[in-house]
């Protein structure tokens, strides 16, 4: 005789009883911030990008004495104040200025002939070189002359525009807080107490070290794209993976998951549009130009273009920056992990006297 196995499916508890265990508060909660994090990156990268309009690029003015100071005041009066001009003595000074990363172009005014000379470094951004290309043109057009445009300072045939070092920072400061991330995840956003945090955190600096070094040799020896100072490039890989790491582990041991959220509109929402890699800095609205030196995304692209294209020149202030949210984050995240098990403590006393 067969028997009928018993049916163990659950009761149907109706449609409301699933709908609540389907969709917490907390589940709602995170949609929503995931919704504002979706507006926000629409808006800061279609605010950043939509309307590029050169502001004050620096550029320097090599004219005859009696005429030097006249073609800076007009240079200095073009309608927007697209440039800002300043004299250098000779062309071989203006293109120092340039190497140096003190002026992004030059004027050179020729007293005999109709022929001006622009000097640009289109390894510092070929959108800055083009912007400056074609407000000379507009300025010597309307004193009946024209320019000659020579590039002192191309990017590497295997950089296309330029752009090589502003996605290597992109996906180091990726890699950087999504560890922290994830790290949190496994372990818990907020560690138990300083030891732990310690732990962490030194497991970041070792994957910062790690992934510093893929990034130079992928960039550099896999596919040429940036060539030389490889270990300059890896420490500043390193350097700037454990930064946005180390701020990432801060932001959770804060705020727990919320840290996670805010990593990503400092790193990505706000950093990318900001760096000066699709646009020069010159080139962004008020707000994306104030902010963009002082976030990781920023200060590494500005680190790494003018090691690679630069000598070096004008990189101390992004490495100080870099090293500030390195150190920031590792201090708040100890001092915060520290204190909160002493709270928790103090808490805990106090309620089983007030019992």
């Amino acid at each position: 005789m067969s028997t009928r196995a018993p049916d163990r499916r659950p009761p149907d508890r109706g449609f409301g009883p699933e709908l609540r265990d389907a969709v917490t508060l907390r589940g709602v909660a995170l949609v929503t911030g995931v919704l504002l994090l979706q507006f926000g990156f629409i808006l800061s990268y279609i605010g950043a990008f939509h309307s590029p309009t050169p502001h004050r690029i620096p550029v320097a003015v090599v004219a005859p004495p009696a005429v030097a100071g006249q073609v800076v005041e007009q240079v200095n009066a073009l309608k927007g104040r697209p440039l800002k001009a300043r004299t250098a003595a000779g062309a071989e000074q203006a293109r120092q200025e340039i190497l140096r990363r003190e002026v992004d172009a030059a004027i050179i005014v020729e007293p005999r002939g109709g022929t001006d000379t622009l000097l640009v470094a289109s390894a510092a951004g070929p959108a800055l070189a083009g912007t400056a290309t074609d407000v000379a043109n507009r300025f010597e057009t309307v004193r009946h002359r024209q320019v000659r445009v020579v590039d002192i300072r191309p990017p590497d045939p295997e950089d296309g525009r330029g752009l090589s070092s502003f996605y290597l920072v992109i996906g180091w400061v990726v890699g950087g807080y999504l560890a922290a991330a994830i790290l949190g995840f496994a372990g818990g956003a907020r560690p138990a107490n300083g030891r732990r945090t310690v732990i962490r955190l030194g497991a970041l600096a070792l994957y910062a070290a790690v992934s510093g070094l893929g990034g130079a040799v992928i960039a550099g020896p896999v596919l040429g794209a940036l060539p030389g100072h490889f270990f300059q490039v890896w420490g500043i890989g390193a350097l700037v993976v454990f930064a946005a790491a180390a701020s990432t582990a801060a932001l959770q041991t804060l705020f727990g998951l919320l840290g996670i959220g805010l990593a990503i509109l400092l790193f990505v929402v706000l950093g990318n549009p900001s760096a000066g890699g699709a646009y020069p800095v010159a080139l962004l609205p008020p707000f994306w130009r104030a902010i963009g030196g002082w976030l990781p995304t920023g200060a590494a692209t500005t680190a790494v273009r003018n090691t690679v294209y630069f000598a070096a020149n004008a990189t101390a202030y992004p490495l100080w920056v870099l090293a500030g949210w390195a150190l920031g984050g590792t201090a708040v995240a100890l001092a915060v992990s520290a204190l909160r098990p002493a709270a928790a403590h103090t808490q805990g006393t106090a309620s089983a006297r007030s019992g």
